[in-house]
Parts: structure tokens; C-alpha cells; sequence
């Protein structure tokens, strides 16, 4: 038992954010080999479109009033700033609206998997409308064909805007674009020349965008004229581009490597095991399902080296919190600064290379405070911790009060339900095979000193929090 125990865990936590509470004894009375089917079948539906852009930005950019006529004049400087200033609450608002479908879903393959295509496709980019647009392409084909989501992510008014491509003209061209197409989207470094970028970004010329975020293509922008990219020569555009990117197996490998870096282990990496995904995903067509079919149903996934091997991302790790301790939050802004103590703030990349992971979650200060966080929600406690002095990532709030308590209603009855048969002599070790993805055994003793011992319910609520509070736990 506690090994499928394991297993369970090990699958819900890499395709998704971690076991629920109140839907653990159903998963494990299924059978072992009915887990990622589900998990599939349960992502199947087609996500929601996150609509938060306020009426106001909408009339601004999507030209109101103006039907018909989708390309209108430049926007004025106090429409500008409207516009950004009205983004960032609604961006605030995308982001807790994301995360509580990661928390709530059982699409959690897809939201998992948006997530890793979130930080591959970084976009740091201050307008509503076009980032709703962008996780909406994510979403909607994070489970689907990588050239379609390639594409799409491409032709997004947020990736254009981001790199510059709205600048990218014949008579000026810009490399920003094609250089991050082929060093972060596609081959990876090493695999291209600096004259492949500055061909390939004269096949970029043109693309450009609506106000409305709509893909235009600008031909009186285009550079025409033949260029030669990875030894292909040709009058290309964007689109070739794409293609020639796609038909090198370097592509398909680099994405392997980056899946497996996230769903398997990202320190012990074979390459075998790479080239042999890598080559299959490109034989597929990039089918993306087909690539995590073959690392989920492959005979190293469940390997002992590689449970509890992956530090939990802040994400990870607070919506796991969510799933394992159910709870309504009275503040949800808390959230936003919980981020921004973490340094992971959905939609506010640090860069176009999205963020490092692995060893770059953990510091002094992020691991104190995640040691601290579920006897905060318990405490219903401040969280009074400094955060980085950006205007972007505090999302315009740097003048405004932050609210930093975790006043959180916790329903204990599923976690008590769950534990209500175990002896007390059990308890400690029972939650952290719950808990915990390690081998570690608990010492009991020393969490008896600290855990309050007055009934049975208070002995499980006491003995959840402490060994939440661990450096194990930060492990999955």
C-alpha cells in the first residue's frame, strides 16, 4: 500500500499540483494502470477563455465604436496610460483567476503542462488583453501539437510585442525575435549561426499586430528578397522559418529535454533516454501528448532516483498547499505578494528565458518563509516579508497598502475524515507518507514535542502543519 502510495504521488505532483484531499480514496481504489488514463481523459475538455480585460481597455483597443475598422489611429499618451494602468489590475486579477483553476480543476494535466509552456514561452508584457490572449493559446494547445502552439505563441500580440517584431522592417531589421525563436522555442544554442538569426530575421519582417492583439502581416514591411537559414535557401517569411526550425530534430530533442527536466529529474538527465523521447516526439509529428505518453508510461518515471528529486516551484508548492489543505481565502491578494516573496509571479517572468527552477527556488530568505507559510494560514498570520522594489512585478502597487495576511478558512473535515483510523503511535509517520515525497522516516520524537496532543482531531490538524513545515516538503 505504501508504495502505490508512492506511485500516486509521484504522478499526481508531475502532471499535476499534488493530491486532493477530498478526492484521494477515489484515486487510490482505482487501479494502477487507470491513473494517467484519467488524468488524460480528465484534461480532454477545452479550457475556458479567461476574459478579465476591462470594458474600458476593450473600447480603447479593440476600436468600439469604430466597427469595421480594426486598425485605427495611434493611441493618444493619456489612453496609454489608462491602458496601463488598468492592465495591471486586471493582470492581478488573470492571476488569481489562473490559480484558482490549478487549484480546483481537474484538468490538471493541462493547467500543469500550460504552466511549463508558460515559463518556456516567457512574455513580460503589461497589456490584459493581449496576455489573456496568449495563456489562452497556451492552454488551449498545451496538450496538443507543438507546431500549433509554436505558432500560435509566434503570432501572439504579446510574444511580437515583447521581442520587438513590430519592429522588425525590412529597411531596419531587428534580431530580437528570430534569435529567441531559435534559442529558447526551438534548437537551443549551438545548433545556429549568428547569419542564420539575421536571415531568418528578414523572413520575420512584417509580422506585426492589431490593436486588438489580431496577427497582421505587414508585406509593404516584408524583406522579399532570398535568404538562407540553416542551409535552406529561399524567398521565405515567418512561417518557412517555423518550418525549417521544425524539420531538425535538434527541436524536438531540446523540448525532450526540457519536458523531462520538469516532469522527471532535473539534475540526472541520460541522454539516451533524451534523444530516444526527442527523436519519437519529432517521428509523432509534435504531438506533445505522445511525448508525455512516453515519459509516464516509460520504466524509469517511477524510478526511486527520481521521486522526490524536483524542488516545487512556488506555484507548485502554494497550490499544492491549496489541494492537500482545503481552503478559502478571505484576502485573495495575498497570493499576489506570496508570489512576489517567492519569485515566481505568473504572467511577470524575469526574463524572455522564463525562470532557472531547480536550486534558484531555494535561498535563505524563500526557504525560512516557506517553512513559515502553513503555520501562517493556520495563525491566520501577517505575512510581513520585503519583496523586490519593481514597480512591474508589484504590479503598480508600490505607493498602494499590500494586504499580507493569510486569513485563510481551512475545511479540516476531509483531513480529518482521512487520518480518523489511525492510531496515535501511527499518525506522524501515516500524514508523512502523505506528505512527503522522500524516504525519510519521521522523527517522531521530536515532532511529539511540539505537536498538541489534546483529542485525536488536534493531533492530525497539529501534526499536518508541522510536517508541512519541513524541508521535505519542499520536495516532490
Amino acid at each position: 500500500m505504501e508504495k502505490k502510495m508512492q506511485k500516486l504521488k509521484h504522478l499526481l505532483w508531475r502532471t499535476g499540483f499534488g493530491p486532493r484531499t477530498q478526492s484521494w480514496d477515489k484515486w487510490m481504489a482505482l487501479p494502477e494502470n487507470a491513473w494517467w488514463p484519467k488524468m488524460k481523459d480528465d484534461s480532454v475538455v477545452k479550457p475556458e477563455y479567461f476574459d478579465i480585460a476591462d470594458s474600458a481597455v476593450k473600447g480603447l483597443l479593440m476600436g468600439i465604436g469604430e466597427i469595421g475598422r480594426m486598425e485605427r489611429r495611434d493611441l493618444d499618451q493619456a489612453e496609454k496610460k489608462q491602458i496601463r494602468e488598468q492592465s495591471r489590475d486586471d493582470l492581478r486579477n488573470l492571476n488569481l483567476l489562473w490559480l484558482e483553476e490549478m487549484t480546483r480543476t481537474q484538468a490538471q494535466l493541462r493547467e500543469k503542462i500550460a504552466l511549463f509552456w508558460h515559463g518556456h514561452f516567457a512574455s513580460r508584457n503589461i497589456n490584459i488583453l493581449y496576455q489573456q490572449q496568449l495563456l489562452h493559446v497556451i492552454r488551449e494547445n498545451a496538450l496538443g501539437n507543438f507546431r500549433d502552439l509554436l505558432r500560435g505563441v509566434s503570432k501572439s500580440a504579446a510574444m511580437i510585442a515583447f521581442l520587438n517584431n513590430q519592429q522588425n522592417k525590412k529597411q531596419h531589421p531587428n534580431e530580437n525575435f528570430a534569435r529567441e525563436v531559435m534559442e529558447l522555442f526551438t534548437m537551443g544554442r549551438g545548433h545556429y549561426t549568428e547569419n542564420d538569426i539575421k536571415e531568418a530575421a528578414r523572413a520575420f519582417t512584417g509580422w506585426s499586430f492589431k490593436l486588438n492583439g489580431d496577427f497582421v502581416f505587414r508585406s509593404f514591411d516584408h524583406d522579399k528578397d532570398e535568404k538562407t537559414v540553416l542551409g535552406k535557401s529561399g524567398k521565405f517569411d515567418g512561417d518557412d522559418i517555423i518550418d525549417i526550425l521544425l524539420e531538425k530534430r535538434n527541436t524536438a530533442r531540446f523540448i525532450a529535454r526540457k519536458m523531462y527536466k520538469f516532469l522527471v529529474n532535473d539534475t540526472i538527465i541520460p541522454e539516451e533516454r533524451i534523444t530516444w523521447l526527442g527523436d519519437r516526439f519529432y517521428d509523432s509529428g509534435y504531438q506533445i501528448l505522445r511525448l508525455l505518453d512516453d515519459i509516464v508510461r516509460s520504466d524509469w518515471f517511477f524510478a526511486t532516483e527520481n521521486m522526490g528529486s524536483r524542488i516545487k516551484s512556488p506555484v507548485e508548492y502554494w497550490i499544492g498547499i491549496r489541494r492537500v489543505l482545503p481552503m478559502e481565502l478571505e484576502e485573495p491578494e495575498v497570493q499576489l505578494k506570496l508570489q512576489r516573496a517567492l519569485d515566481q509571479i505568473l504572467f511577470y517572468p524575469p526574463n524572455v528565458a522564463g525562470w532557472p527552477g531547480g536550486k534558484a527556488w531555494i535561498d535563505s530568505s524563500s526557504l525560512m518563509l516557506r517553512l513559515r507559510i502553513p503555520q501562517l494560514i493556520v495563525d491566520r498570520g501577517d505575512l510581513d516579508v520585503q519583496t523586490k522594489d519593481d514597480d512591474d512585478q508589484q504590479m503598480g502597487m508600490k505607493n498602494k497598502n499590500q494586504k499580507g495576511v493569510l486569513t485563510a478558512n481551512v475545511d479540516w473535515k476531509p483531513v480529518l475524515k482521512q487520518f480518523a483510523g489511525v492510531s496515535a503511535n501511527d499518525l506522524a509517520q501515516r500524514v508523512a507518507d502523505y506528505l512527503w515525497q522522500t524516504e525519510t522516516r519521521v522523527p517522531v520524537q521530536v515532532l511529539e514535542k511540539y505537536t498538541a496532543r489534546d483529542d485525536k482531531d488536534s493531533s492530525i490538524k497539529s501534526v499536518m502543519i508541522r510536517l508541512m513545515a519541513t524541508p521535505e516538503y519542499q520536495l516532490c
